[in-house]
């Protein structure tokens, strides 16, 4: 973790950290300080709208506070431990966090994933260092869970990969909480975070430009539902039967597809809004035409969803990949039945950079290996 140089004050003093704060929270730290509210909401905007990570840099503030500020106050960004470059642009940034003083918040390592394209960038971070979830065609699972991310943790994997490409920056910017871990299983400072990224006066993005996928956790999905400020819904399907699901998505047994799919029904769409469906694609596993038919009558009580079909990306599991004839085929039948279906090719597979294979591993020519969770 990487924080900016600040002097350091006597070790009884309690050192605040300004990273993952709301604007109210810095509004009353700047008001406990004996200095007005809206210096708070100035410390806000340098943060998340300007990206200034050293106090010393927000000039609007008086001297004399930027100077208190840097006694009692940092902003700790991750070190970046390791980047990957892929061939199709995209960058796979390796972070590694400290520990905190919150309950299990040890040491971890982390990934978060930059994807240029035409008019955008993407950015695929985690909420989670590892998963508890195990997904069997995931490489995050074979982690297990190490420990949740704070809010500033998920924050920093948005505003560092920003400001090292801001002289490259496209109009617009996704953000896809598709990384390790389970979004749902880490509410609180996930949502604390993807508030800031959808405040305008925070990152600004808008809230059709931020997806936060799950894996079904349906009490999650039924507290979701009752954010006034909330990202869309992605939700990993990846069967068309509960046996099936079973065997691939053991959380399948604690909330089977019936009270999924229920859940899904009692969630308030925006005007704008649909439900997406993740479907990884496995070959000769859940890729059968049957497969296609069964999707379609799961999602008929569904008014408007669209499914993205994920050809698998490699990795050390007992799993292969579909052929792109099976996958268009398995599209065809959900397109002809009303059921909006696309392929989704990841980016970044040459690096591990793709859905499914973050799992902390460095690159060292032809050769991988794990990196410790510290």
């Amino acid at each position: 973790m990487k924080t900016a140089e600040f002097s350091l004050a006597p070790e009884t003093l309690m050192i605040t950290e300004l990273l993952g704060k709301s604007k109210e929270e810095l509004r009353e730290f700047c008001v406990a300080l004996g200095e007005p509210a809206f210096r708070g909401t100035q410390i806000y905007h340098a943060l998340y709208a300007e990206r200034k990570f050293d106090v010393r840099q927000i000039t609007n503030l008086p001297a004399a506070l930027r100077e208190r500020l840097a006694r009692e106050a940092h902003v700790s960004l991750p070190e970046v431990k390791q980047k990957f470059a892929s061939a199709d642009g995209s960058v796979r940034y390796l972070f590694g966090l400290p520990g905190t003083e919150e309950k299990l918040a040890r040491p971890a390592s982390v990934e978060a994933v930059f994807m240029p394209s035409e008019g955008r960038q993407t950015i695929c971070i985690s909420t989670q260092a590892g998963c508890a979830v195990d997904c069997h065609f995931c490489l995050t699972a074979k982690l297990g869970l190490i420990r949740n991310l704070t809010a500033g943790e998920i924050l920093a994997q948005v505003l560092l990969p920003l400001e090292e490409h801001q002289g490259q920056l496209a109009p617009q910017t996704n953000i896809v909480l598709m990384g390790q871990g389970e979004p749902l299983l880490n509410f609180e400072p996930v949502m604390a975070a993807v508030r800031i990224i959808l405040d305008p006066a925070g990152l600004g993005i808008s809230p059709k430009h931020v997806t936060l996928s799950t894996s079904g956790i349906v009490p999650g999905i039924e507290r979701l539902a009752q954010e006034k400020v909330r990202p869309k819904l992605a939700i990993s399907l990846n069967a068309s039967n509960d046996e099936q699901r079973d065997a691939l998505m053991p959380i399948n047994k604690k909330y089977p597809l019936a009270a999924l799919i229920n859940a899904c029904k009692e969630y308030p769409l925006r005007t704008w809004e649909h439900l997406t469906f993740e479907y990884v694609v496995l070959g000769g596993l859940n890729d059968a035409a049957e497969d296609a038919r069964r999707v379609v009558r799961l999602l008929a009580p569904l008014k408007s969803v669209k499914v993205n079909l994920i050809p698998w990306n490699p990795g050390e599991l007992p799993y292969r990949e579909s052929s792109p004839e099976r996958i268009e085929e398995f599209r065809q039948i959900l397109v002809e039945r009303g059921v909006p279906a696309f392929v989704r090719y990841s980016r970044g597979r040459d690096v591990m950079a793709a859905c499914g294979q973050l799992a902390l591993l460095q690159i060292d020519g032809a050769r991988l290996s794990v990196v410790s969770p510290q």
